[in-house]
């Protein structure tokens, strides 16, 4: 058995290999792209429930993070601020915030009722008002089950606000 290197065979002078550059340059620009885009679909997917006592108390209840809060809409508060938006003010354990919707909720939406509203809270002047996107009246049978220890707690507060004067 011979262990003795071999001798480099040089290649053709003049001529170089190509590389494919232009190749390259699109492959990267696709990962990078696609990268940015899985990013932006990972942190815009995640939905935030808090309660309207949890903003800026709760990780991940933060102010201008898109979330979704729950609480009762106070009796007397509902008033439509023109150019279709609607104001209101929701309450949970003693906490209020003020709301603004940029269109006019549908369906069962009144006082007294719970709702989850979509947005994000924004510091206005010092006073938080949450921006909300989406009205949602009835929650659906996942929040329900993930969250009935919230549930009860906005009927039971949805009960005393329809009892007020």
């Amino acid at each position: 058995m011979d262990l003795s290197p071999r001798e480099v065979v040089p290649t053709a002078p003049g001529r170089k290999r190509k590389r494919p550059w232009l190749a390259m340059g699109v492959l990267a620009a696709v990962l990078i792209g696609g990268g940015v885009l899985v990013f932006q679909f990972l942190t815009n997917a995640i939905d935030y429930y808090c309660n309207v006592d949890e903003i800026g108390v709760k990780d991940g209840c933060d102010v201008g993070r898109t979330i979704r809060i729950q609480g009762v809409v106070e009796k007397g508060s509902v008033s439509e601020a023109g150019s279709g938006r609607t104001e209101f003010v929701i309450g949970y354990h003693g906490a209020t915030m003020p709301v603004v919707v940029g269109s006019q909720p549908t369906g069962l939406f009144q006082e007294c009722i719970p709702v989850v509203v979509a947005g994000k809270v924004v510091e206005d002047g010092g006073t938080r008002v949450f921006e909300g996107t989406e009205v949602i009246v009835k929650h659906d049978n996942n929040y329900d089950a993930e969250n009935a220890d919230r549930v009860d707690q906005a009927n039971q507060e949805a009960a005393a606000c329809s009892q007020k004067d």
